[in-house]
This record gives C-alpha cells, sequence and structure tokens, in this order.
C-alpha cells in the first residue's frame, strides 16, 4: 500500500538529506521544497517585514501544488517540508514577532485554510528535532549566501513553535527524531535504523523508542 510521508523541521536540520537518502534506502519518490526557486527568500532574510509576506505566499502556493503531485502519484512518497508548516510555524512566527501585518496575516491564514479544504494529509510526519547549536553549524556547512543573517533567536522562536505545533497534531502520526545524536548522512546504521523506525510506526506501532545503544 501506498504511504505519504513527511520530514519536516526546523532550518538546517538535514529535511532535504534525510528525504534523499529515505528515498533511495525505501525506493520512494522523493518530492522537494521550492527552496532554490524562490524569488523572495534572499530579500526576505534581509528585511522580513518588507518581504515576508510575499515569500510565504509564494511557498504556500507551490506547496499546494506539490501536495497536488503527490495525490496523483501512484506509489510511496517522501515530502521535504509541508504546507502545514508554512503557515503553523513561519508564518505564524512573523505574525508572532510583528513582522507579518494583522491584515497581511488574515489573507494568509484564508488562504491556508481554503487549501487545507482540497489537499490529502499525509500517513506520517517525521519531526527532525535539534538544538540551535546544530541547526547553526550545519546551516554554516550548506553556505547559503542568503541564510547567512539567520539569527540564534530566529531558530529558537521556530524551534518553540515546531515543538507546540508536533504536540498539537491530529491528522497523522508522528516520529519525532533526535537529529543532535543520529548522524544519517554519514553513519549508515543511522539511516537503517530511522528507516526501521518510520516502517515500524506506518505499520501502527504506537510507541518507536530510539535505543541510545545503537545511536551511539
Amino acid at each position: 500500500m501506498s504511504k505519504f510521508v513527511v520530514v519536516a523541521g526546523n532550518i538546517g536540520v538535514g529535511k532535504s538529506s534525510l528525504v534523499n537518502l529515505l528515498s533511495e534506502y525505501l525506493g520512494w519518490e522523493p518530492f522537494f521544497e521550492p527552496v532554490v526557486e524562490n524569488p523572495y527568500l534572499a530579500d526576505f532574510y534581509t528585511d522580513m517585514e518588507r518581504w515576508g509576506f510575499h515569500s510565504q505566499v509564494f511557498f504556500l502556493s507551490h506547496r499546494v501544488n506539490i501536495h497536488q503531485s503527490i495525490m496523483a502519484f501512484n506509489g510511496s512518497v517522501v515530502m521535504d517540508r509541508s504546507i502545514y508548516e508554512d503557515a503553523e510555524i513561519f508564518a505564524k512566527n512573523l505574525f508572532l514577532t510583528a513582522q507579518f501585518e494583522e491584515r497581511d496575516y488574515e489573507t494568509y491564514r484564508v488562504l491556508y485554510s481554503a487549501f487545507m479544504k482540497v489537499i490529502q494529509p499525509p500517513d506520517l510526519i517525521i519531526y527532525l528535532r535539534a538544538s540551535v547549536s546544530t541547526l547553526q553549524k550545519r546551516i554554516a556547512q550548506r553556505a547559503r549566501s542568503y541564510e547567512g543573517e539567520i539569527s540564534d533567536d530566529y531558530l529558537s522562536q521556530l524551534n518553540e513553535l515546531y515543538e507546540q505545533w508536533v504536540r498539537q497534531i491530529d491528522f497523522c502520526p508522528v516520529l519525532t527524531i533526535p537529529a543532535d545524536d543520529l548522524d544519517f548522512v554519514a553513519r549508515p546504521q543511522h539511516l537503517s535504523l530511522i528507516a526501521e523506525k518510520i516502517l515500524q510506526r506506518l505499520s501502527g506501532v504506537e510507541e518507536v523508542v530510539f535505543d541510545n545503544q545503537k545511536i551511539h
């Protein structure tokens, strides 16, 4: 039976890498988020108040297109970030930090609510959890020029919103992965462990525990 899995998590946590590796390991189709194509992203990181609405609407519209492509795909897929995070993490954070005008945020939420009525929820969300220090280290390693201005405070705010969102998810199961401790890029045994836990969760296992002896 085909499965639809989302990999969620903060900037730099390793979502794209995990999607790549899981798609190869499990033979699933990868769907990536439109980072490079966003014409507002570089401007957004230098002036979030001015470009936040433009950037978030771009992501929202493209994410809906990706979700629709997944719904039409015949096979199991793994998706890099979801429409839920766009709204519940990034747009919400801009509003809470007064970088989204209230009227812009209300318009955004209306669009989001309309899109939610036409997309299919995933079978599982994989939440990669990492500390700000880990995120900053990985952001530096990938050396994207437009990410040079990302602050610890911004990443910390996003982490808090992620934790709140994950606790409230009621439309599908969630598997939380300790991304500070697991290096699925450099250590194949960690990738195997993650894939094993994903398949367990998809098969209906209510609580999946990561064994510290297998991590270290």
